[in-house]
């Protein structure tokens, strides 16, 4: 049973950092897409980062760019986001997704069908 685990999440200030974690189990790391996901209250939940773990190629969403870092540790199994220059607008509830290799699509809404962990509030106050 695929599970993703969530931590790092907080009360940050605009401008500040934070460091997102997601410890994964339960499939061959190396074979699967793995990224992160948000969800502000009434908007629709988003693609922000994404990675093949096997390649290493990667996928940012325009409003991230040069803010955000994704990146992995394969012996470990765990997604890291390194979140800079933190703005209000990225306040939200942020996801970790797994799924089969090139199956995960960060530019959708995201799919029922992928592995979804129970997200980590992350508030960026003005």
């Amino acid at each position: 049973e695929v599970q993703l685990v969530e931590s790092g999440g907080g009360l940050v200030q605009a401008g500040g950092s934070l460091r997102l974690s997601c410890a994964a189990s339960g499939f061959t790391f190396d074979r699967y897409s793995i990224g992160w996901f948000r969800q502000a209250p009434g908007k629709e939940r988003e693609g922000v980062s994404c990675i093949s773990v096997s390649d290493g190629n990667t996928y940012s969403a325009d409003f991230v760019k040069g803010r955000f870092t994704i990146s992995t540790d394969n012996a470990k199994n765990m997604l890291y986001l390194q979140m800079n220059s933190l703005k209000p607008e990225d306040t939200a509830a942020y996801y970790c997704v797994a799924a089969p290799l090139y199956r995960l699509d960060c530019s959708t809404h995201g799919s029922p069908s992928w592995s979804w962990g129970q997200g980590t509030q992350v508030t960026v106050s003005s």
